[in-house]
């Protein structure tokens, strides 16, 4: 059995308009959700506010006080209100329905829908809105996971008014130009015959009340913006351009729903000595013309620290080897990419006497030759 609307304020039968307001207040400043540790709280406010604006109402209340609690509420419900528009609205008054459109109750069901989710305004619950920004980490960062520290710039709920952009304290009335829906219909005859559109209502933004203050705080938006830092978990193998998302680190939500989510768009910069092609990585080393000629053990470096990488005899310049498992790690898998490393044979810019000499000595037993092999300028030209 729903409870009496004087017993939810704790006020008389005979109690004034002013009398019933101050209640309101109190109770609004002790149950407010954001405010309240109260497990109930939400839904005490929320029969708090009907009972005032029932209340307040001299035809609204007159209508209570003849026909009982719940007689009041029975005919709110079966006055069909489900959220619906101002059509099905109508066809309840056309039918008689006293809290139908035309009806001395006409925006009763408005009010109902408002607290309880059934309208389309301010009033609905609706998720907030999802954020992006961007996020740079280094390869090392990228191979091995990392976290990393982000600070954004995000709307949040007004600390004050804990986003309703009013006092709870303030007074509040039915907004008269969408007599509470939050929606306004307008019907425009065409060329193509009557058509009927619905839109938000400016003045009350949708909200469907007016209240008698503004949150000074947000200006009566509701909203603030904050700076925050987060923690955000950069897992290993993510690529540039790769996105992150944080559930419920977006802006807030209206009338009581989730907040949207942050989208975090990752960038890898550029590194001295890697390229990175999905999970490989290439690497240039530059070796001498002996080391070419002869074979050479040389320490090559990689994301992990330097390795032993074998040189074989008579390597030319431009060869490629592949060190397994040296590249960055899969994404979410098992395992790593490879590192490809491609050698350059460096010709030296100056010689000393010495090895001038041995150049020459090697040139005079016939060094300077260079067997091409057969077919080489063939394929060249073929693939002009």
């Amino acid at each position: 059995m729903s409870e009496d609307f004087y017993d939810v304020l704790g006020v008389s039968r005979d109690a004034s308009e002013d009398e019933i307001k101050q209640a309101y207040r109190e109770k609004a400043r002790e149950y407010h959700p954001d405010v309240s540790d109260d497990p109930n709280a939400e839904e005490k406010f929320k029969k708090a506010k009907t009972a005032k604006e029932v209340l307040t109402d001299e035809e609204k209340r007159q209508a209570y006080d003849r026909m009982g609690h719940e007689r009041f509420e029975q005919a709110q419900k079966q006055g069909g209100f489900s959220g619906g528009g101002g059509g099905a609205r109508g066809q309840r008054g056309a039918g008689g329905d006293p809290f139908g459109q035309g009806g001395p109750f006409g925006d009763m069901g408005d009010i109902f829908e408002q607290f309880f989710g059934g309208g389309g305004g301010r009033g609905g619950a609706r998720q907030g809105t999802d954020l992006r920004t961007e996020l740079s980490v280094t390869l090392e960062e990228a191979a091995s996971g990392v976290e990393k520290q982000l600070a954004i710039t995000r709307p949040e709920n007004c600390p004050d008014c804990h986003g309703d952009g009013h006092p709870p304290d303030s007074d509040s009335r039915t907004c008269p130009e969408c007599e509470g829906r939050g929606q306004v219909t307008r019907v425009q005859q065409t060329p193509m015959g009557r058509v009927q559109q619905t839109t938000t209502c400016r003045r009350c933004e949708g909200a469907g009340t007016l209240y008698s203050e503004t949150c000074d705080t947000c200006r009566g938006k509701g909203q603030v913006r904050n700076e925050v830092t987060l923690s955000v978990e950069v897992p290993a193998g993510i690529q540039s351009g790769q996105t992150l998302r944080m559930e419920g680190e977006g802006a807030p939500g209206e009338g009581g729903g989730p907040s949207g989510d942050l989208l975090i768009e990752v960038s890898i910069e550029d590194h001295p000595e890697f390229d990175r092609e999905s999970e490989d990585l290439y690497h240039e080393y530059a070796i001498s013309f002996p080391q070419a000629v002869f074979g050479d053990t040389v320490e090559v470096s990689t994301l992990d620290g330097s390795v032993e990488l074998e040189i074989p005899k008579h390597t030319q310049s431009g060869e490629v080897f592949r060190l397994d498992g040296k590249g960055m790690p899969k994404l979410r898998g098992r395992g790593n990419g490879d590192l490809f490393v491609r050698v350059r044979v460096v010709t030296p810019e100056s010689l000393n006497d010495e090895q001038r000499e041995a150049l020459e000595a090697f040139a005079e037993a016939g060094g300077e030759e260079v067997d091409v092999e057969q077919g080489f300028f063939e394929r060249l030209k073929n693939s002009f």
